[in-house]
């Protein structure tokens, strides 16, 4: 009996394994519309993650870190729970630190602009920075804030990103497009405030990390098919792998996740043909 099981078993995947390699070989067929960032992409990438850094990084030294949260609980913040409403507080922290740079005429920064993006943006924040290029004056990045619980071991962790119709379609629209995944750790207690009598909740961010999207390993980023046309992943956000790619080899590599998924090809087609990925006749 297990015997059998095991064979049926191996039948099954060798199926699914060659209807996969199948699958590739009709994508690779297609003809595709192929975006070319410009040649200066790196730079800025590089450029933008360093100036997200520096200014993060200087306002946890600065002991601008420092989030309080006033309740009229007597025995404070529920602790167990508190990772639950952290995010909303770390994105609008992260928002205000960029803010007051931007206010600083003089900053060193060259902050020139900063947007808080609606709830179901794909980033929650934009920030554009001044940069001298051969064409362009500025340079433009689209931030994801995530929040981690650094005594919480699995507290974010594993965050949802975006959805996969969504950034494949950005970066056909922008060859360009800087996605940047801004991870921030925080631990919180509570203080008693002797005004009040009552408990205050101190949230403090005490780490940073931020990744251009685009140059996170295959290995580290994971396709969850649940949830439309499904969720981009990172495995582990305190953990991640960077590999330089352009945004062509990019939406290819996201495309293989998807087909390689219970979705398969037939649903990724639909959705190129849907979405102008793909040159059709039609």
């Amino acid at each position: 009996m297990i015997k059998t099981l095991k064979k049926v078993l191996e039948i099954s995947l060798s199926h699914l394994k060659q209807k996969t390699m199948d699958d590739l070989k009709k994508y690779e067929g297609l003809e595709f519309k192929i975006p070319v960032q410009c040649d200066d992409y790196d730079s800025c990438s590089e450029f933008v993650i360093y100036s997200i850094d520096s200014i993060i990084k200087e306002a946890i030294s600065n002991g601008r870190n420092k989030i309080v949260i006033n309740t009229n609980l007597k025995l404070g913040l529920p602790m167990e729970n508190i990772n639950k409403i952290a995010g909303p507080f770390v994105e609008a922290w992260a928002f205000e630190v960029f803010q007051n740079v931007l206010e600083d005429k003089t900053n060193k920064y060259s902050l020139i602009n900063v947007e808080a993006q609606e709830r179901l943006s794909m980033s929650d924040i934009i920030l554009q920075f001044k940069k001298k290029r051969k064409i362009e004056s500025g340079v433009t990045a689209m931030v994801d804030v995530k929040a981690t619980a650094e005594d919480i071991e699995s507290s974010g962790k594993s965050p949802n990103i975006t959805s996969f119709k969504r950034i494949r379609t950005a970066y056909i629209e922008d060859p360009d497009y800087i996605f940047v995944i801004l991870s921030l750790k925080h631990r919180v207690y509570s203080t008693k405030n002797l005004a009040t009598g009552l408990m205050d909740g101190i949230m403090e961010v005490v780490g940073y990390n931020s990744y251009d999207l685009k140059y996170l390993s295959s290995t580290d980023i994971s396709y969850n098919p649940a949830l439309g046309s499904g969720q981009l992943q990172v495995r582990d956000i305190h953990y991640v792998t960077l590999i330089k790619r352009t945004t062509w080899d990019f939406c290819k590599l996201l495309d293989e996740k998807f087909i390689k998924s219970k979705k398969g090809y037939d649903e990724w087609y639909k959705m190129a043909t849907t979405q102008g990925w793909v040159k059709t006749d039609e």
